[in-house]
């Protein structure tokens, strides 16, 4: 937490105040509102990751590339239980 404020009071210098509609512009930035402005940073910063290449379409199958038909296993049911003999209560 100290270090994750300590650099938040470091970065108040590069970020521009950015108040919600309801907030009054400041001139000293808190942690909070220099947190909430650092998303303009990161969106001028950019990433090191790479953008998505685009796949197009598959190519499906070959012309000519015969197809065949799923193995069709047989199914199995299941069977009907067989109700419980009821035991005569002993006297």
């Amino acid at each position: 937490m100290p270090l994750m404020t300590w650099e938040l009071w470091l970065a108040r210098d590069i970020v521009a105040d950015n108040p919600l509609p309801w907030q009054k512009s400041i001139d000293k930035l808190t942690p909070g509102r220099v947190a909430q402005s650092l998303g303009g940073v990161f969106a001028v910063i950019g990433t090191p990751a790479s953008l998505p290449k685009p796949r197009g379409k598959s190519p499906g199958w070959k012309p000519g590339q015969p197809r065949t038909r799923r193995i069709r296993y047989p199914y199995v049911k299941k069977t009907a239980t067989k109700p419980r003999k009821e035991q005569q209560e002993s006297a």
